[in-house]
């Protein structure tokens, strides 16, 4: 290419560059100009805003200063309210103290009133309890006395005022707990209700009785002249009927099984007497000399025979005896100890049989010669009647007691809870409460002839006695059923003349027989 060309083509390059060019920087400088006149609004909008935030500056300065005097008002206030609110803190907390102390002294108060309220109430009640105690004493120290006066006023033939003296006792006695067995309220009431019964049943001596089972009105009793009856109470009348009279025989005891009802009565000449329906049958005991006593053995239906210097097996089947065991001691009385048979020799020993081979021989607690003994698994007393009198009673702990009140033998003894009724050839039957400290003897019964046995009915309500002249006596001894019987024969109430007599004018009246009605003194 030419050298005219090129410098053609350039020089047109860049007159077209500079053509683009200027164009261009015509188009810039207008944009830049707009961009110019777009600030300048810009900025006098800024400084119109700028002039209104001056002035709203202004103003919350304005404010924030008017606000800065108020919050210092407002603090200053807050520091005089709290002063002022110490201040009253200060006074609450001098008044609280004072409260608590008041408190204080009222509860101090209170405290000790509630301490002399106590001391009062115990000085009251030490006060009633001792006069409680002064009144029990005084009423049951009245009602004995009045026991003792209706003793003498019943021996004396007055038993209309015996019977009222014998209520009013047994009343007072009663309602102070007083003991209804001490002996002048037990004998008093006993007498007054004339509640003993006596029958000449026998020729002979009764030696033993016994209740058919399931009945509390038909017994059994034998002699020993030989004598066998069935006696049948009805009210006051015993209707007897003799099964066997023959003065060879020598009964010394009758068993009678409480499952059929058959008995059997044992003579002292070697023959056993048996009754199973309408007919008796004896039986000779060839093999045992002087038989004294019939026991029944634990979980048998053998009887046990015991004589003088033997045992023998009965058979109640074949009426048999089948087997016997000579003794090296002498049997002097014999009874039952924990349902099982116990036997006293001559030589100061007690055996307990446990069957005809098995003996268990222990030394007697007592020394002297053991005519009764009788003794209670459910209170574990036992009790050991001599041939002088004295009577032994060993309780469950092992303590022994003596008691003194019979004059010569002791023949038969029974016990029933804490109370031990024994009998004796002076003829007298003493119950004894074993449950008091001092124990004194209360008689029940005395008829002027040897007692040789007696038994409880089943509801043990009566005692029934077999003495030496053959009489059958029936007592009652139910505490409950006696007073029955003497308010029965209570028919009206003291005069006053009477009741200032026997109780006193400071004692206040009351009714032995209601009327429904409030009684007054009179």
């Amino acid at each position: 290419m030419k050298t005219s060309s090129i410098i053609k083509y350039a020089i047109g390059g860049l007159l077209v560059c500079t053509s683009v060019s200027g164009i261009w920087g015509w188009l810039t400088t207008d944009k830049l100009v707009d961009e110019m006149k777009q600030k300048m609004t810009e900025l006098e909008r800024q400084e119109k805003r700028s002039a209104v935030l001056k002035s709203i500056s202004n103003q919350m300065e304005e404010i924030t200063y008017q606000q800065m005097k108020l919050s210092d008002e407002q603090r200053l206030e807050a520091i005089e309210q709290r002063e002022l609110a110490e201040q009253e803190r200060r006074n609450a907390v001098l008044a609280q103290q004072k409260a608590l102390a008041s408190e204080h002294k009222a509860i101090d108060a209170y405290e000790q009133a509630q301490y002399q309220r106590i001391q009062a109430d115990l000085q009251r009640q030490q006060a009633e309890y001792s006069k409680s105690v002064a009144d029990t004493l005084s009423f049951l120290a009245l009602g004995r006395s009045l026991g003792a006066q209706a003793t003498t006023q019943f021996y004396a033939g007055n038993r209309e005022l015996a019977a009222m003296l014998s209520d009013l006792a047994y009343e007072y006695t009663k309602r102070y707990h007083g003991d209804m067995y001490y002996p002048a309220i037990y004998q008093a009431i006993a007498l007054s209700s004339q509640s003993s019964n006596n029958w000449p049943k026998h020729q002979g001596p009764i030696t033993d009785l016994d209740f058919m089972p399931n009945t509390d009105d038909l017994l059994v009793s034998v002699s020993s002249y030989g004598e066998i009856m069935m006696h049948q109470k009805n009210g006051r009348n015993l209707r007897t009927m003799e099964l066997l009279k023959d003065s060879k025989y020598d009964f010394r005891d009758v068993y009678v099984n409480p499952k059929n009802g058959h008995f059997y009565a044992l003579s002292r000449n070697s023959y056993m007497a048996v009754k199973a329906g309408k007919k008796i049958t004896m039986i000779p005991l060839e093999t045992i000399r002087h038989p004294i006593k019939i026991q029944q053995l634990e979980k048998s239906t053998d009887l046990l025979i015991i004589g003088e210097k033997q045992l023998a097996l009965f058979d109640t089947k074949t009426n048999t005896v089948k087997e016997t065991r000579n003794l090296d001691f002498n049997v002097t009385f014999t009874n039952r100890f924990d349902y099982k048979p116990i036997i006293f020799d001559d030589q100061g020993r007690m055996h307990i049989v446990e069957s005809i081979n098995k003996i268990i021989t222990k030394k007697t607690p007592v020394k002297g010669r053991i005519t009764a003994f009788a003794s209670s698994k459910g209170s574990g007393l036992q009790a050991y009647g001599m041939s002088d009198g004295m009577l032994y009673v060993i309780d469950k702990n092992g303590k022994v007691r003596t008691l003194v009140g019979h004059r010569s033998r002791i023949s038969f003894i029974k016990i029933n809870f804490n109370h031990v009724y024994s009998s004796s050839y002076d003829g007298t039957v003493n119950l004894w409460n074993i449950s008091g400290e001092k124990i004194e003897p209360m008689t029940l019964v005395n008829q002027g002839n040897w007692i040789q046995c007696f038994t409880f009915d089943p509801s043990k309500e009566h005692m029934w006695i077999g003495d030496q002249r053959g009489n059958l006596s029936e007592v009652l001894i139910s505490v409950p059923k006696i007073i029955e019987n003497v308010k029965a024969q209570v028919k009206r109430n003291f005069t006053p003349t009477e009741w200032n007599y026997y109780i006193g004018e400071n004692v206040e009246y009351e009714p032995i027989v209601k009327t429904g009605r409030k009684e007054e003194r009179p």
